[in-house]
C-alpha cells in the first residue's frame, strides 16, 4: 500500500443554514451543492466529498452531510467512517435542535475527534459571537468535542479559514488496519460514459485492488473491479480509512444503490445480530420486542428489538438483540444508530458485538447476555460456544478471533469438546454394559446423537485423541475401553462348545448361522467371539469349524504336491461337494493364498 497518500477523511455536520457547504467552498474552492434540487433548494441532499491538500501534504476529503431534520439518514451515512469531524454551528443562531441531534449521533459513532467551526462571524458582532461561542461550549460539554479547538469563521471574509485549515492539519491520524475483508458501504453511485458504473464510498475494513472479483450485498451479484480512485485520485488499491470510488464491471446503477456494500465475496449478511444499546436521555423508552430503524454503514432497514438484559430506559445503556427485516452487512464492533419507526426520532445506537447471533427466546435470554458480556470483555471463545457442536470453519473462527481445540479442520470451544467427549466414553461403556460378550464396539455405533453433529473427519479424529490419550483402544473397525474384556460364565462356555461342536460335526458341508446357534441364548456373540479367535469361519454364508478348514487345507496341499494342480472336478471330488458348495471353498483357499488360479485349474499359490 505504499503508494497510497496520506489522507483522512473529515465530516461537516451540523443544523441546516449553518454554512457546512459554504465552509467548504471556502476552504476547497469546490461547490459540493452540485445536483440541481440543491442549489434550488439551498440544502445538501445528497453526499458531497472534496479532497483538500493540507501545509504539511497531508490530504482532508470533506463530507458535507445534510443538516435537515428529514435527511438525518444521509447524514449517517457520511458519518461513517469518518476520522474526524467540523461541527458548524451558526454565530448569528447558535445550537439548534439539528445540531444536539448531529453530535448525538457522532457520540454514538464513536467519533473522536474534531474541532468546532463558529459560521457567520460577519453577520453579528463580538458580544453575539461570545454568547453563541458559550452556547456551543455548554452543547458540547462531556463529548469529545469538549476541550475541541473552536474557530470563528466567515466564508465571505474569510477570518479564521487559514486557522481552520491548520487545525485541520493537526487533527490525529487514526491508524485503520488493513487486515479484515474488504467492505465499503456505498452512499453514491453514478454511471462514467465509456466506464460504466462507479460507486463511492468510505473503506470500512480490509483493501481493495484493481482487478478483484468482488459481491454486492446483501443481493450477493458478483462484479469485478476494473478501476480504483482515493480520494479523488487514480491508484491501483485502496485500504480501510480511505474515501475509495470503484468502477465496477458486472453491476448496473439500480444494482447498486445506497445501502448496499461492495465487500470481498466470504463477507456474511445477517439478519440477527446481538449489540450493545445506549440510549439518548431525552429519547423515549423501547419496550422489548420493539420495532425501529436501524441505520447500519450506509444502509436503513426496519429491526425487532429484543432487550436481553432489563428495560432500556432512556439514558441507559443494555444488551439487546435486533432482528431485522431484510439482511444486513455487519462485523463485530460496527457501529450503528437507532431512529423511532414513526415519527423520525434518533434513539440511540451503539456497537454490534455478534452479527452471528441464533435467536434468543425469553428462556435463554439471561444466558445470552451472560455471553455478551464476556464478549463485550474480549473473550471469543463465546462466538465457539454459541457455534455449539457444530463448531465453526477454521476461516470463520480466524474472522472472529477464535482460538480453541480443533476437530477435522474446525474449530471448537474446550467446552464443546469436553461434552463430545463424554458423550462418546459415556455411549461406548453402554455398549459394553449391553454387549458384555462383545470385546468391541462398531466405532461408527458411536457416531450417533450429539456426536453426529460432528463431521466425519472430525469424529475420526476425536476417536484418535481419545486413543491418544488411552481413554479407548481402537482395534480396526472396533473401539474398546482399555479395561475392558469379555469374561464369559460358566453357563456361556457350555453354549459356546456346543456351538463349535455343531459346526465341527458338521464337516466340510458346513452350517447356517441360524442353524449353529438354535437354542443358544448367546450364540451370536458367543459366534462372533469364535469367528474373531478363528475357532471357525465363514464362507458364503456358512459356517466351517476351524479343524475341517484345517484338514481341507493339508488335503489340497497333498493333492498339489502329487499331481501338479487342482481343477474344479478334482476338488468336488476330493470333498464329496457339489459345485454350488466346492467353488466358494476354493475361492476361499485362493483368498487364504493356499492356491493360485491359473486359468481353470489352481496351482501353488
Amino acid at each position: 500500500m505504499h503508494d497510497l497518500p496520506r489522507a483522512f477523511v473529515v465530516g461537516t455536520a451540523g443544523h441546516i443554514d449553518h454554512g457546512k457547504t459554504t465552509l467548504v467552498r471556502s476552504l476547497t474552492g469546490v461547490d459540493l451543492d452540485a445536483l440541481p434540487e440543491e442549489r434550488q433548494r439551498g440544502i445538501t441532499i445528497a453526499l458531497g466529498f472534496t479532497p483538500l491538500t493540507l501545509p504539511s501534504g497531508r490530504i482532508a476529503s470533506f463530507v458535507d452531510v445534510p443538516g435537515h431534520e428529514r435527511l438525518v439518514r444521509t447524514m449517517i451515512s457520511g458519518a461513517t467512517g469518518v476520522d474526524a469531524v467540523v461541527l458548524c454551528v451558526s454565530a448569528v443562531e447558535g445550537v439548534m435542535p439539528q445540531t444536539r441531534e448531529h453530535l448525538a449521533i457522532l457520540k454514538l459513532l464513536d467519533v473522536q475527534h474534531g474541532l468546532i467551526a463558529l459560521t457567520m462571524a460577519d453577520l453579528v458582532d463580538e458580544d453575539m459571537i461570545e454568547l453563541a461561542t458559550d452556547d456551543v461550549r455548554d452543547a458540547v460539554e462531556g463529548s469529545f468535542l469538549e476541550d475541541a479547538p473552536l474557530i470563528v469563521t466567515s466564508a465571505e471574509t474569510r477570518q479564521g479559514i487559514d486557522e481552520l485549515i491548520a487545525a485541520i492539519d493537526a487533527l490525529p491520524a487514526v491508524e485503520r488496519s488493513p487486515d479484515g475483508p474488504f467492505r465499503l458501504p456505498v452512499d453514491r453511485t453514478f454511471v462514467q460514459k465509456g466506464f460504466g458504473s462507479v460507486v463511492t464510498g468510505t473503506t470500512l475494513s480490509g483493501s481493495v485492488s484493481d482487478g478483484d472479483d468482488l459481491v454486492v450485498l446483501p443481493q450477493g451479484d458478483k462484479v469485478r473491479v476494473r478501476g480504483v480512485q482515493v480520494h479523488g485520485e487514480k491508484r491501483s488499491q485502496s485500504r480501510a480509512g480511505l474515501r475509495t470510488a470503484l468502477n465496477l464491471v458486472g453491476a448496473g446503477r439500480d444494482e447498486l444503490p445506497r445501502g448496499t456494500v461492495v465487500a470481498s465475496p466470504d463477507v456474511p449478511t445477517t439478519s440477527i445480530l446481538d449489540a450493545r444499546v445506549h440510549l439518548l436521555t431525552d429519547a423515549p423508552a423501547i419496550a422489548s420486542g420493539s420495532r425501529v430503524r436501524l441505520l447500519i454503514g450506509t444502509a436503513e432497514v426496519l429491526a425487532v428489538a429484543q432487550v436481553l438484559d432489563g428495560d432500556l430506559d432512556p439514558g441507559t445503556s443494555h444488551l439487546v438483540q435486533l432482528r431485522t427485516s431484510e439482511p444486513v452487512v455487519a462485523l463485530p464492533r460496527d457501529r450503528f444508530v437507532l431512529r423511532r419507526e414513526s415519527p423520525l426520532v434518533t434513539l440511540g445506537g451503539g456497537v454490534v458485538l455478534d452479527p452471528w447471533a441464533p435467536k434468543v427466546r425469553n428462556k435463554t435470554a439471561a444466558s445470552a447476555a451472560a455471553q455478551l458480556e464476556r464478549l463485550e470483555q474480549g473473550d471469543a471463545t463465546v462466538f465457539l460456544e454459541r457455534a455449539g457442536l457444530a463448531g465453526l470453519a477454521k476461516a470463520d473462527a480466524a474472522t472472529r478471533g477464535a482460538t480453541g481445540p480443533m476437530l477435522g479442520g474446525r474449530v471448537f470451544s474446550p467446552a464443546a469438546v469436553d461434552r463430545l467427549i463424554r458423550v462418546v466414553l459415556a455411549d461406548l461403556d453402554g455398549l459394553h454394559a449391553e454387549n458384555p460378550l462383545v470385546p468391541g464396539a462398531p466405532r461408527r455405533a458411536l457416531y450417533r446423537g450429539p456426536a453426529a453433529a460432528l463431521h466425519a473427519p472430525g469424529f475420526d479424529e476425536l476417536i484418535q485423541t481419545l486413543a491418544s490419550r488411552d481413554e479407548l483402544v481402537v482395534d480396526g473397525p472396533r473401539v474398546r475401553r482399555p479395561d475392558f474384556a469379555v469374561v464369559r460364565t460358566a453357563a456361556q462356555e457350555a453354549q459356546a462348545a456346543t456351538l463349535f461342536a455343531r459346526i465341527e460335526a458338521a464337516g466340510i458341508e458346513g452350517l447356517k448361522r441360524e442353524e449353529a446357534c438354535e437354542g443358544l441364548a448367546d450364540g451370536e456373540a458367543l459366534l462372533q467371539l469364535g469367528l474373531d479367535a478363528d475357532q471357525a469361519d465363514r464362507v458364503a454364508g456358512r459356517l466351517y469349524g476351524r479343524g475341517v478348514l484345517d484338514r481341507l487345507i493339508a488335503d489340497v496341499e497333498r493333492v498339489l504336491d502329487e499331481e501338479g494342480d487342482l481343477s474344479p472336478g478334482r476338488f468336488k471330488e476330493l470333498t464329496g461337494l457339489a459345485r454350488r458348495g466346492a467353488i466358494p471353498l476354493l475361492e476361499w483357499l485362493d483368498a487364504r493364498k493356499v492356491t493360485r488360479r491359473e486359468g481353470d485349474t489352481r496351482i501353488r499359490a
